[in-house]
């Protein structure tokens, strides 16, 4: 083969291979960079923890952590002490001038728990906001709120930044979906659905449903020449299958 078609064969086949591995957006890029400074603010979380700082502390490295690595701007896209009903939420994040989500704020040594996810619940059933964020610094939650009776709360994301168990990388693929970047692409709410869809709950509802359980019923028939029921079906995989508290949480 001369050089001029190898060399042609060489730029045929790199043509290729750009065609086959998708270009990464230019935004998605400069997010992904930002984001390698996490790890500049382990130092600083620790500290907070060894001396047990107060909230306003807490606070303090938060906001550098929504600025620095998620991209806010704090004087455009962050309103500090959001007034919800005569309380106050420690922020509230707007996305074009828009009210997104609630951000509430706690000292680094405390445990995140129930009773602050209901605090900020509050705030977003009064303003209408689908997005709930917990965070005491190290730890962050997000939640997804479903407006309706009864209200729907789901837990779309959980990092502790402190867990020398997790990887960086890991760290950072979570994170990413906090950044306003990410965020104003409503890319949050693509990965609740598919965290929705593919959650236990919503697997039982699935093999549950009538038209599931018939086909189960005929498949017995055919594998073993056996005839049961639809409601005999259900009652077998719930007695046999299934864990007691995923069917408690669907209350079967």
């Amino acid at each position: 083969m001369s050089e001029i078609m190898e060399e042609e064969v060489s730029e045929a086949i790199e043509a290729e291979k750009r065609k086959a591995k998708p270009s990464i957006p230019v935004w998605e890029t400069n997010v992904r960079d930002r984001l390698k400074s996490l790890r500049h603010f382990h130092k600083p979380l620790n500290d907070l923890l060894v001396r047990d700082a107060n909230e306003g502390d807490t606070r303090l490295v938060v906001t550098d952590m929504l600025c620095e690595i998620l991209g806010y701007n704090k004087y455009s896209d962050l309103t500090t002490e959001y007034m919800v009903r005569g309380e106050f939420a420690d922020y509230g994040i707007k996305i074009d001038g828009k009210l997104k989500a609630f951000i509430e704020v706690k000292r680094i040594s405390t445990k995140l728990s129930y009773r602050h996810m209901r605090q900020v619940e509050m705030y977003a059933v009064n303003e209408g906001v689908e997005w709930m964020i917990l965070t005491n610094g190290a730890v962050w939650e997000v939640y997804h709120l479903t407006a309706g009776l009864p209200i729907g709360i789901d837990c779309v994301l959980a990092i502790d930044l402190l867990d020398q168990d997790a990887k960086l990388r890991q760290q950072e693929n979570k994170l990413f979906y906090l950044s306003k970047e990410s965020f104003s692409r409503n890319q949050i709410e693509q990965l609740w659905q598919h965290t929705k869809a593919s959650s236990p709950e919503s697997l039982l509802k699935a093999i549950i449903d009538e038209s599931s359980l018939d086909a189960i019923r005929k498949s017995i028939r055919r594998d073993t020449g056996f005839s049961i029921e639809t409601y005999e079906v259900k009652r077998l995989i719930l007695d046999n299958v299934i864990d007691n508290s995923l069917r408690a949480s669907l209350e079967l």
